[in-house]
């Protein structure tokens, strides 16, 4: 006892002249609810694991119609842990979720925990939850890390993408925005580490103007990310691609809506009178 005792001093004592200091450790936030609509998308769609993962991915999307929108759900704590939230959806939560739970029937293991492992390796850097950084803020980078990581293929440049400049500095320059960096300014200085090696990537889009020219190489599942001209960033809006009569429409959690449903008209004249919008990026799930 005194031996384990004595350990126990020298480790808290080097553990403290070294500078350490303790992290919490991140953990799965769900509720109940949570874990039953995510068994029912389990039951619902694992006879369907035959299918591209795209096409998985859609059919999802379309279970989840109705489903009300709900901004900023991953931040409702300060400590960055692994949100599951089903009930509630933003853009890239719903995009997100499709994912995962397509990805988790698409392995042979629909289990809660095969889906946790999923959702944090589309959503962390590398796959790794480590801390408010490591999440996959940018939809840039969002795309790049995934594509690395074999989840998805950025489609863009291979079906007629043309160059697109992209100067990351939003959450750096407007910290007050985000709960996290308010309570946490350390973390600035890592953000914008992010931003200026995020912006030195090279990217490619599709200008809004030609995006009919390209829908018949865009595949139903296909994940799109509307490109913005707002100073900054680079993606305002994030949903799931599907066809209709021929013509590309878009499936999104979405804030006018309020509710997960579909655009009325094809994407390219949903577009037309968005002012900020430029383009779109495209990628495929793997």
């Amino acid at each position: 006892m005194k031996i384990k005792v004595l350990f126990l001093f020298v480790l808290t004592l080097t553990l403290n002249l070294i500078g350490f200091v303790a992290v919490a450790v991140p953990k799965i936030i769900v509720t109940e609810k949570d874990k039953v609509l995510l068994q029912e998308k389990f039951d619902k769609f694992s006879k369907d694991s035959n299918l591209s993962t795209g096409e998985l991915v859609l059919k999802i999307g379309i279970d989840f119609m109705g489903t009300p929108y709900v901004g900023n759900t991953l931040d409702r704590t300060i400590e960055e842990d692994l949100i599951i939230n089903l009930r509630e959806l933003d853009c890239t939560t719903f995009a997100e979720n499709c994912l995962a739970i397509a990805r988790t029937i698409k392995s042979g293991k629909p289990t809660f925990e095969s889906f946790t492992n999923e959702l944090e390796k589309i959503r962390y850097r590398n796959g790794q939850l480590n801390g408010y950084v490591s999440r996959l803020h940018y939809f840039g980078e969002w795309i790049t890390n995934n594509a690395e990581k074999g989840i998805v293929e950025d489609m863009t440049s291979k079906i007629g993408g043309v160059k697109c400049p992209i100067v990351l500095n939003f959450m750096g320059t407007h910290p007050d925005s985000y709960p996290q960096l308010k309570a946490n300014p350390v973390l600035i200085k890592e953000i914008k580490l992010v931003e200026k090696r995020v912006s030195a990537e090279p990217f490619f889009f599709i200008p809004k103007e030609k995006i009919a020219n390209h829908e018949k190489d865009i595949l139903d599942g296909d994940i799109v990310a509307l490109v913005t001209k707002i100073p900054g960033m680079d993606v305002s809006h994030v949903g799931i691609l599907f066809k209709k009569d021929g013509r590309v429409y878009l499936l999104h959690a979405s804030l006018s809506g309020g509710k997960v449903g579909t655009t009325k008209v094809p994407l390219s004249d949903y577009l037309k009178d968005s002012k900020n919008t430029t383009g779109i990026f495209v990628v495929r799930a793997k």
